[in-house]
């Protein structure tokens, strides 16, 4: 079959993958409705297991919430820092920015239905993770939709899920897998920040393929 993309295409998609960025810092430019509109609409098109769709996605409006929320990873962080205590390490981590929920314009927390109808249980029988792996790749297809539009994406990690479940109060049944801010990027690179800022440099993929 052949691909239906020509090699200008393909070149493009590779310069949308290269800049596809963990964003943290943000203007305080708002995002318009329409591409918020469709890169929460581009969750649907990502692939999902028995075709469950697990995914569930909760748009912060609330600004009361969402000071309750930076203030619970703001805690978070600092508790996380003190892993780091007596290493070269530690200044380098709060030198770190590790989240942009004070100016990200737009605040978006994703969940998995872990009880999903939809799908009729095929495919994850043995693997129930595959459910939360399908929501994983909604969000990267949501990444790569903001990417086009030159809008930014960054996944907040250093959270209590339980806690953050409760704060936005939705069904015992779904499990936090992101929370993402998004908006247009202050400071825009195809280097990850985390290497930029000497915690971490990408490796060789040769490191990282195996054969048997």
């Amino acid at each position: 079959m052949t691909a239906p993309y020509d090699a200008d295409f393909a070149a493009r998609f590779h310069e949308v993958l290269r800049w596809r960025r963990d964003v943290r810092r943000f203007t305080s430019a708002a995002v318009p409705e329409a591409d918020m509109a469709a890169i929460l609409a581009s969750a649907a098109l990502a692939p999902s297991v028995g075709n469950a769709q697990p995914w569930r996605l909760v748009r912060l409006r609330s600004p009361a919430v969402r000071a309750g929320l930076t203030a619970h990873v703001e805690a978070q962080n600092r508790q996380a820092a003190t892993r780091y205590a007596g290493e070269p390490r530690f200044t380098r981590y709060h030198a770190l920015k590790l989240h942009g929920l004070r100016e990200a314009p737009e605040i978006v927390a994703v969940f998995c239905d872990e009880l999903p109808e939809a799908g009729h249980g095929l495919g994850r029988a043995t693997m129930p993770e595959t459910l939360r792996y399908s929501v994983v790749l909604a969000i990267h297809t949501m990444w790569l939709a903001a990417r086009l539009r030159g809008i930014g994406m960054g996944w907040v990690s250093i959270l209590d899920p339980v806690t953050v479940t409760h704060m936005l109060d939705v069904p015992a049944q779904w499990s936090l897998i992101a929370v993402l801010c998004i908006g247009y990027p202050a400071d825009p690179s195809d280097t990850p920040e985390l290497e930029r800022r000497g915690w971490q440099s990408r490796e060789p993929l040769a490191d990282r393929l195996f054969e048997r």
